[in-house]
């Protein structure tokens, strides 16, 4: 029987997100999005652009600069039923925000033994590489990983942005979206490759809690987030020209991380490096290489590698930036660190 193959397109991660957001306020009416600069101007990252014009100012609705304000309204508008999309630009902003996500999003379900749902999503853009200084370019990943009652997903490829950027609306939980600047592929930021990719054009949901093996090895598995993937792709390519086979796995999830496909990875090639754009002090390197050294030590022929940003502010300077931020080649060189060739 002849298997008819899904059309797709190939659309940018920003473009991704704006087909999912659309496809799923088209489907349910008590999606409204909410956020600074979200109506007419489409998102500072081209994350909903032309959703304005569709659907109105009472679906996608422009705020004051008052996160606490409208993070607080969400909070209420999903606890009667609508289920809101919520943009807070840049993950560092999410200081002023801290209670309403960690005392309110993330416990109220729990807090009231499971009568009141908040099916929120809060999408926000994360990373560095652009000389944004200290205030604009964290991920922070670990610090809302770690809050009980949250999901935090933070997709790599196009492909995977859509599918769970609508897993994460349908969610009944509240769900942290993050996605990437480099990734969203826009015109006046710096063009990857990896930014753009087949997409089905038909809605389609990833899980929330599966990581992705990306390129398949035996030597060594390496770990990486977002970018981290991208460069551990590089990495892995070079790598193999020195007759190493890196297992490359895009987390994908934050939390929950999916321990299982790690493990599995690690079971194979007995190496574990792992690489984060994130600060290096209990952040995600040092969870994963928990996770592994207490349920996978037997499989391992080397300590575990860890690289991830130093424990400093990110610095404005695009030199000392490059510097403190992993890339490829420290990724080579760590890996080199671990396997004898």
């Amino acid at each position: 029987m002849k298997t008819i193959k899904e059309k797709t397109k190939k659309l940018t991660g920003s473009k991704a997100m704006i087909q999912a957001l659309e496809q799923e306020m088209n489907r349910d009416d008590s999606i409204f999005v909410m956020g600074e600069d979200v109506g007419k101007y489409g998102g500072i990252f081209g994350s909903t652009t032309g959703l304005f014009d569709k659907f109105g100012g009472e679906r996608v609705m422009d705020t004051p600069i008052s996160e606490t304000g409208f993070i607080g309204a969400a909070v209420g508008a999903a606890a009667e039923g609508f289920r809101p999309i919520v943009e807070l630009m840049f993950v560092d902003f999410h200081g002023v925000v801290m209670d309403q996500i960690y005392n309110h999003i993330a416990k109220i379900h729990y807090m009231s033994g499971g009568a009141v749902k908040l099916p929120i999503v809060l999408m926000t853009a994360v990373g560095g590489g652009y000389s944004d200084a200290a205030q604009h370019s964290q991920t922070l990943y670990a610090s809302f990983g770690h809050l009980p009652g949250l999901k935090v997903v933070a997709p790599t490829f196009p492909h995977d942005i859509k599918g769970m950027l609508i897993s994460a609306i349908r969610d009944d939980n509240p769900v942290i979206f993050m996605f990437h600047k480099t990734l969203q592929g826009l015109g006046w930021m710096d063009q990857i490759d990896a930014s753009l990719g087949d997409v089905p054009v038909n809605a389609y949901t990833v899980p929330l809690n599966k990581a992705n093996v990306v390129r398949k090895g035996k030597d060594i598995t390496i770990v990486g987030v977002q970018m981290m993937t991208v460069e551990a792709l590089k990495a892995a390519e070079e790598l193999a020209k020195k007759g190493i086979e890196a297992e490359v796995i895009d987390l994908r999830s934050i939390k929950p991380i999916d321990k299982e496909t790690i493990l599995k990875s690690v079971a194979k090639t007995h190496h574990l490096l792992v690489v984060d754009e994130d600060y290096l002090s209990y952040g995600i390197t040092a969870e994963i290489s928990a996770i592994v050294a207490s349920e996978g030590f037997g499989d391992l022929n080397a300590p575990i590698g860890r690289l991830a940003i130093q424990d400093v502010p990110i610095p404005y300077s695009r030199v000392m930036e490059k510097f403190v931020i992993p890339d490829s080649k420290s990724i080579i060189d760590s890996v080199l660190k671990l396997i004898t060739v």
